[in-house]
């Protein structure tokens, strides 16, 4: 599991504080990414593209469709939610167990929805919006399922330390399924919020291909929003049972900027936009300056998406001031993973393995790299849509905008093999990848080649210790990832490293749909900067 350091209890500026003195990338090395190396024009951005959404397949809950590609998984979970007397068959396991999550599955969903609503036409033109659109529903199905009341949302089903003590294949789950809700004797405004700010951007994704479904998520957003405002609370200190695993430290009010700024997207409602201009001071959101962006931790995102509203001017007189100061603080985050910070102390920056690598913790780094590479991404896009050419860092430095594109592709490509030990981190992708991710469904003999029922330690007894790669290949999983000094140890039992988890992919679908235009721009024109993608609604169009 995941938690581990990310639970502890540390505040924000704790948070940010992890980052080490910055590491810049040398000019050299700048040109070249710039340029576009030859190690980034081998990539194949569309093959990356279309594993990365297997991944999903790999992890879905409840009863499979016949569509299902990925054939070493089978129906699993489907009394979920019986003793509780409610339907919640269906989401996703967040990672190698068989908990389902609310918190990191809607941060999931909210960060899949984004990736096609920046890069849906690209992810269209490589064939793969079907399956970009299904993975998104999959998480939206069962977010309209665990809103069973306008204040009740059941936020997670199974006991992490319960299920923690077997290793057993889904299909052959004896752990306890116990489902866990927030409502208003019992709050959750983070996992409310969330799950607010995933369906109001999956609404933005199925506006024109399906506007009925739309609606209906829309309006349980709307709903999940007043649920959490009103009724403010950890939902940690009301699940006593998530707290070590996926502990609220920044608390909730990042999750209702974030929320807010999602509905003022979907339905360019002001008040929506009022809030996130009339909280700006109260909920840190113009205040922390945080170097990481996660499911837990979300004001770089708020940043970057109000930051957006004021290069393209959707916004009224009064809102400019408190929009300018977010922006300040969108372009400090920014500059952090450049390393351009010259003010600020030991956390001004992001700390860069020798391979350039963004460095953040020792847990799961790759979930950071990933989220970093997509708001890099998606700041240079808005830069570039709005005609501005430069960032401003703390302490004065102004950095060509280009830069920001050019190091979330140097991130992009790390993952992808363009490293020191010349591993993609994303499985199945290259010649050289994990073969023994920390995965129990993955790690043990597929249900349709033996249904012999896996006892809770037999999987332990059997499985878990071998040293061969694991029978199943978790295509388009991105594992935890190496160290700050680039290293990294293929074993199951170093969970740190090599257990995946569905948000350390989901930004990457964008990325590498993007990608690919790029690269195949390059190879027909030759390098050139990136232009503003097309919104997704033409995409979906062609659904």
């Amino acid at each position: 599991m995941r938690a581990g350091a990310e639970a502890r209890g540390d505040s924000p500026r704790a948070m940010s504080a992890a980052a080490t003195p910055r590491h810049r990338l040398g000019v050299a090395l700048l040109l070249l990414l710039l340029l576009g190396g030859a190690d980034a024009k081998a990539h194949s951005y569309e093959d990356a593209l279309r594993k990365s959404l297997l991944y999903f397949e790999a992890q879905r809950s409840g009863r499979l469709p016949h569509s299902q590609r990925v054939t070493w998984r089978h129906h699993s979970g489907l009394t979920d939610g019986l003793e509780q007397g409610v339907d919640l068959v269906g989401g996703y396991y967040d990672a190698g167990d068989h908990v389902k999550f609310g918190l990191p599955m809607a941060f999931t969903v909210t960060m899949l929805s984004w990736s096609l609503i920046e890069y849906g036409a690209d992810v269209a033109a490589a064939g793969e919006l079907g399956h970009a659109l299904e993975a998104v529903k999959w998480g939206t199905d069962y977010f309209v399922k665990a809103h069973t009341r306008p204040d009740e949302l059941w936020a997670e089903v199974g006991d992490g330390d319960t299920d923690h003590y077997c290793w057993q294949r889904p299909e052959d789950m004896t752990t306890s399924r116990q489902a866990y809700k927030v409502d208003r004797d019992h709050p959750g405004s983070d996992v409310a919020g969330e799950t607010a700010a995933a369906m109001a951007a999956a609404s933005i994704v199925f506006r024109d291909s399906n506007p009925h479904y739309a609606h209906l998520l829309l309006h349980h957003a709307q709903q999940l929003f007043e649920f959490a405002d009103k009724y403010r609370g950890k939902y940690d200190s009301s699940i006593a049972e998530v707290k070590s695993y996926y502990a609220s430290v920044s608390g909730y009010k990042d999750e209702l900027l974030w929320a807010a700024l999602w509905l003022h997207r979907a339905t360019g409602r002001a008040d929506y936009l009022d809030y996130v201009v009339d909280n700006a001071d109260s909920f840190g959101g113009t205040g922390w300056a945080i170097n990481e962006f996660s499911w837990d931790v979300k004001y770089a995102g708020v940043q970057i998406l109000a930051a957006r509203l004021l290069l393209r001017g959707e916004h009224a007189t009064r809102h400019r001031s408190t929009l300018e100061r977010y922006r300040a603080k969108a372009e400090r985050y920014v500059c952090a993973c450049l390393g351009r910070n010259t003010e600020g102390g030991a956390d001004a920056n992001v700390e860069r393995s020798p391979g350039g690598m963004l460095y953040v913790r020792q847990w799961n780094n790759m979930q950071y790299v990933t989220s970093a590479a997509f708001l890099l991404s998606a700041y240079s896009d808005y830069l570039a849509e709005a005609g501005v050419r430069t960032v401003s860092c703390a302490g004065g430095e102004t950095v060509a905008a280009r830069e920001v594109a050019a190091l979330a592709r140097a991130q992009v490509d790390y993952v992808l093999g363009t490293n020191p030990r010349g591993v993609s981190y994303l499985v199945g992708y290259g010649p050289k990848y994990p073969s023994r991710v920390h995965h129990r469904a993955a790690s043990i003999v597929p249900y349709k080649h033996s249904k012999e029922f896996i006892g809770c330690t037999q999987g332990f007894d059997h499985w878990f210790g071998r040293r061969s790669s694991n029978p199943n290949v978790l295509v388009g999983a991105i594992v935890g990832g190496p160290d700050r000094r680039d290293r990294f140890r293929d074993n199951r039992e170093n969970y740190m490293q090599t257990e995946a988890c569905t948000y350390n992919t989901a930004p990457m679908v964008g990325m590498f749909a993007k990608l690919h235009r790029l690269a195949r721009q390059e190879r027909e024109q030759g390098p050139t900067p990136a232009p503003a993608p097309a919104p997704v609604t033409s995409a979906a169009a062609d659904v």
